[in-house]
């Protein structure tokens, strides 16, 4: 019964966004857009860092393959939805070549392997003009076209972006229930442990990757469309940071901390340095300082993540 509590307010909180969105300005929907694509990617992030329990601080370079891809291919004429799983198995191939050194370091030593991949594949698309444009970029990225009916549309690529969102996190959600879940979640808690019972974690631990990287591929097709100009700087390695802030704020592991953690990362900046309440003039000077802020004293306050608050409540229960 509780799930299908949660899966109606899910389903009413869809269908209130896709409501609202029809009043809503041009940048704000291009903002909502903005926000799906990158939860694909912080979800794909989630799999890795809070169920494999594998730090990656590369998840930004993979977002930004997915996204040369279809600026490539998609002015060569490809198909939107050809592009979308060559795209997705690029990365998934080069995720599965960066779980290597997952088998042999751990922790913070891991994240600084990834963090070299990252900016070894930023300084790639930077210097390797004649494919990626350099900081030229690449602009003129079609968005594509479905049984006849054109997405060029802000509204209509918004809803598009949010369908296939959903079909994503759904797709998730079946394999975090999977038996592939319970190893990941396993792998994660106590690799020891799970490796006596039979979990093979070298396979898991490069799938955990590879799925996670193809979640970034494919988050990178549609922000090519989204955009339809690209450039290496939305690729830095502080687009991996910020993507791991998101997962950690809204809560690693917890299937929906992306989904909150993306929020507070992009769309709350966005709100506080755009509001227009008197009391709030003041953020549109300071915001960054006080989101900073903000986001450091959640930490101290909640390590587990704003979605740890009902967990913090019931152990306080319990302990009364």
């Amino acid at each position: 019964m509780n799930a299908q509590i949660k899966t109606l307010v899910l389903v009413a909180v869809v269908a209130a966004i896709c409501v609202a969105a029809t009043f809503m300005k041009r940048s704000d929907v291009y903002l909502l857009s903005l926000y799906c694509v990158y939860l694909m990617a912080t979800m794909g992030l989630n799999l890795t860092v809070g169920y494999a329990g594998q730090m990656s601080l590369g998840q930004a370079a993979f977002l930004g393959i997915g996204a040369y891809h279809a600026a490539i291919l998609l002015k060569f004429g490809w198909p939107f939805f050809l592009v979308l799983p060559v795209a997705a198995v690029a990365c998934f191939v080069l995720g599965l070549a960066l779980g290597f050194p997952a088998l042999r370091v751990q922790h913070h030593y891991l994240a600084f392997a990834t963090l070299g991949f990252n900016v070894l594949v930023y300084l790639m698309m930077r210097n390797e003009e004649t494919i990626t444009g350099g900081t030229f970029g690449i602009s003129g990225i079609p968005r594509p076209t479905i049984f006849g009916f054109d997405l060029g549309g802000h509204l209509a690529y918004f809803y598009f972006t949010l369908a296939s969102l959903v079909v994503l996190g759904l797709l998730l959600w079946w394999l975090l229930r999977s038996p592939w879940g319970r190893a990941f979640a396993a792998l994660r808690d106590n690799p020891i442990r799970a490796e006596s019972l039979g979990v093979n974690i070298t396979a898991y631990t490069l799938f955990a990757f590879a799925i996670g990287a193809a979640c970034a591929g494919i988050a990178g097709v549609y922000y090519a469309s989204l955009v339809e100009f690209i450039e290496p700087g939305p690729f830095h390695f502080s687009t991996s940071l910020t993507m791991l802030l998101a997962v950690i704020v809204g809560g690693s592991g917890k299937f929906f901390g992306p989904v909150v953690g993306t929020v507070i990362i992009v769309l709350l900046p966005e709100l506080l340095r755009s509001s227009s309440a008197p009391w709030l003039k003041f953020m549109q000077t300071w915001y960054l300082a006080v989101f900073g802020v903000a986001v450091v004293l959640l930490m101290l306050w909640l390590p587990g993540g704003l979605l740890s608050i009902p967990d913090r409540f019931k152990r306080k229960g319990a302990a009364k």
